[in-house]
């Protein structure tokens, strides 16, 4: 099968192995620890514990989990400010599949279904665009999530709805930004990250060029990365490569669907309807500065923050919950208090074993058999 097959071959994937662990023992670095590279994107993680590339790996080599799952860094203040607009008797609240099981302050917008709000499962924002066309005397409201990625279909929509006149049509809109996540990262006290395998989803909106600042002030490679096993298992080497040498370097692994300046038909839109919020609040990173964005006032008539004047409020996870110590690497999945046991892909706690994409959930689906006896020795 072309495109498919190609990427999972195990012969090519044994001859990358073989240099990767070659690469690994000649690496030198200055404290006695394992070269730790981190995955910046969910779907990176849930391939490499799909396919069991952590396992394959040689010991001295260590993915950590970053934050590109959007679900997963969503704080409790926004999920209860959905659970505030859903409240409204005229009001159909629309969103993505897995963004309704994310545990608000004391309930999500599953549970609140189940109280009989009307709140519905989209594929798009035009699904919701079309649901309030079919529904004028509700205010349909769409919870917009998501890095660069979702951002240009939820931008089109709302352009759609001025085009075509519909007024009752309204986003609650959590888009974030991935440039100042990383550049957070690398901020963190501690951070001992040694090179980034890069989104690939993001990187097909924003190109790699952004991603520069990376290796030219912080001296740390990246390669913008494709989601099969060999993809990955490629970009680890094209890092270590540069680890080696003793190089700094954006390089792309992906260049079947990225390029170096992004699509100008996607980055379009978004430069259209939004603007960048001052600061964002991040589920265990905290409130990164002009990591979000915000409706512009060009189209503000649609923004649900300014209809529904929501409270900006924090609100911290329960002391039990460790998603924030995951986020930052600081802990592995199975190390938390509570994975596996009160916290599952069935009853999260966190949002981290919400989406397929979080870490947790992965390591749970792919990787606890592994994880549980790691945690016995």
């Amino acid at each position: 099968m072309k495109y498919v097959d190609e990427f999972r071959d195990p012969k090519q994937a044994k001859k990358i192995l073989l240099e990767i662990d070659k690469l690994c023992t000649e690496i030198v670095l200055p404290e006695d620890r394992p070269i730790q590279i981190m995955e910046v994107c969910g779907g990176h993680t849930h391939s490499i514990f799909r396919y069991g590339l952590n396992q394959l790996l040689p010991k001295k080599l260590e993915f950590v989990h970053g934050p590109g799952c959007p679900v997963c860094v969503l704080p409790r203040s926004v999920v209860d400010n959905c659970i505030r607009i859903a409240e409204n008797e005229d009001v159909i609240f629309t969103t993505f599949g897995d963004a309704m099981r994310v545990p608000g302050s004391e309930k999500s917008l599953l549970d609140l279904k189940a109280d009989g709000r009307d709140i519905r499962m989209v594929y798009s924002p035009l699904d919701a665009m079309t649901i309030a066309q079919n529904n004028p005397d509700k205010r349909v409201v769409f919870f917009g999530l998501g890095f660069e990625t979702t951002m240009p279909s939820t931008a089109l929509s709302i352009m759609q709805a001025k085009k075509l006149g519909v007024d009752n049509f309204y986003l609650f809109c959590n888009h974030i930004t991935i440039i100042p996540t990383i550049k957070a990262v690398l901020d963190s006290p501690g951070m001992r990250i040694d090179g980034f395998l890069g989104p690939g989803h993001v990187s097909l909106i924003i190109g790699t060029k952004p991603y520069h600042f990376i290796a030219d002030e912080y001296q740390k490679p990246l390669v913008a990365a494709g989601f099969e096993p060999l993809d990955i298992l490629q970009s680890v080497w094209m890092i270590l490569k540069q680890l080696k040498n003793g190089e700094a370097k954006v390089e792309n692994q992906y260049k079947r669907l990225v390029n170096d300046n992004g699509n100008a038909s996607a980055l379009s839109p978004i430069a259209e309807v939004f603007e960048l919020r001052e600061f964002f609040e991040w589920r265990g990173l905290g409130s990164i500065n002009h990591s979000g964005v915000k409706i512009n006032d060009k189209y503000r008539q649609y923004d649900a923050e300014a209809v529904f004047k929501l409270k900006e409020v924090t609100v911290t996870d329960p002391d039990v919950c460790q998603c924030g110590e995951v986020l930052k690497g600081v802990l592995k999945p199975w190390q938390c208090k509570v994975f596996g046991k009160e916290c599952t892909p069935e009853i999260p706690l966190g949002a981290l074993m919400v989406s397929t994409e979080g870490a947790c959930s992965a390591h749970y689906s792919y990787g606890q058999n592994i994880d549980l006896i790691n945690q016995k020795l």
